[in-house]
């Protein structure tokens, strides 16, 4: 599976294996469907993207971390994220220039980059 989100094998992934469980299936088929999330720094958020599993993430931040990503996989622009006044959507400055970052929790934040119409980088952090 991960060969597939770094762009190797080329196959076409079935929607229950990469497609989080909060997506409506019904409106989804396998054929023409582009994973807009390609890359990863926390091994718990791509468990929870790839498998539902919450596993290695507070339990507090889990339904915030899922209903972001679910968002982040169909967004077409990222001002978008504006329209949610409570994830707090900003880009960051200086040497994270181009690093965009949400509010889930208190200081921790879920980052990610935009690059080609692609989300990379996808992380949870406490930069603060």
């Amino acid at each position: 599976m991960g060969a597939f989100l770094e762009g190797g094998s080329g196959l076409a992934p079935t929607v229950d294996t990469w497609m989080p469980r909060c997506i409506d299936k019904c409106k989804v088929t396998g054929y023409g469907v582009s994973v807009r999330i390609r890359s990863f720094v926390h091994k718990g958020l791509r468990r929870l993207y790839l498998e539902d599993s919450a596993k290695g993430l507070p339990a507090d931040a889990v339904a915030k971390l899922r209903a972001m990503l679910t968002f982040l996989q169909d967004m077409q622009d990222p001002e978008k994220l504006h329209a949610f006044p409570s994830w707090k959507a900003h880009q960051l400055t200086g040497d994270r220039k181009g690093v965009w970052s949400l509010n889930v929790t208190r200081n921790w934040r879920l980052t990610f980059r935009v690059e080609d119409n692609e989300i990379l980088d996808v992380d949870y952090e406490d930069y603060h």
